[in-house]
């Protein structure tokens, strides 16, 4: 017998995701609606249990996540130096749509609901480029540069205050299956900084006020306040030597 998936699912997710994220900084009582109607849909349809209880709790939830995301602003809007106003931040980063979205999933996730928080996080990947799995876990005032390339796996523990640019993967060392209930990813801690490109893989820590540079690849556990660097000798030559 043919395997049948309500792919469609996918569009609703995807509206009921826009909508959300609207709601958070434009709240407006038809929305409310809205988005209890499409998510009692959606999760029934997905198979999940005591809907009506999980969208009041996960409800209730929202203004903490949304003072979550207001220090998320303030973050990009004090290490970005291209940015012009706070504005620019909530309608044209996609770094912070990313985190937006990821804080929402997170919860959805931790309040049990099975596919949807992945479907969201995917539907935001799609669009952005940035990979942030519903299962990790990441603390206040978080700052995306650019944000295109980035991959945060599941169980990666990100502490406060942690600024990461393109391109970089916090990732799993060893990719097996039964490895799956295990903490498999990152561990960074409060003020780490990485840049562009850099790859941190396996349950490691990256001690409090480190640095990696940008294509660094990082196995090992780091101790707090140290720089790593990456150097590639290369020569440059003019056409009169």
């Amino acid at each position: 017998m043919a395997l049948t998936i309500n792919v469609r699912l996918k569009d609703k997710v995807e509206v009921f995701t826009k909508r959300l994220y609207y709601f958070m900084f434009d709240e407006q009582a038809e929305d409310s609606q809205f988005l209890e109607e499409k998510f009692l849909e959606i999760t029934t349809a997905l198979g999940v249990n005591d809907t009506t209880q999980i969208w009041n709790d996960f409800n209730s939830s929202l203004p903490s996540i949304r003072e979550k995301l207001h220090l998320d602003a303030k973050a990009f809007q004090d290490n970005d130096p291209a940015n012009k106003c706070v504005e620019e931040i909530y309608l044209a980063y996609p770094g912070f749509y990313a985190i937006s979205i990821h804080r929402l999933s997170h919860q959805l996730l931790k309040l049990g609901v099975r596919i949807l928080p992945r479907m969201m996080s995917e539907y935001v990947h799609g669009i952005t480029g940035i990979d942030i799995h519903p299962g990790a876990t990441i603390g206040d005032s978080f700052f995306l540069d650019h944000g295109t390339g980035i991959v945060i796996g599941e169980t990666t523990i990100i502490k406060d205050e942690v600024k990461i640019y393109q391109g970089v993967t916090l990732g799993g060392l060893h990719v097996l299956k039964s490895l799956a209930d295990t903490k498999r990813h990152p561990t960074l801690e409060k003020n780490v900084v990485i840049y562009a490109n850099a790859t941190v893989l396996g349950d490691i820590v990256i001690g409090s006020n480190t640095i990696i540079g940008a294509n660094v690849c990082v196995t090992e556990n780091v101790p707090q306040n140290s720089t790593l660097t990456y150097k590639k000798e290369y020569k440059i030559r003019t056409k009169s030597e």
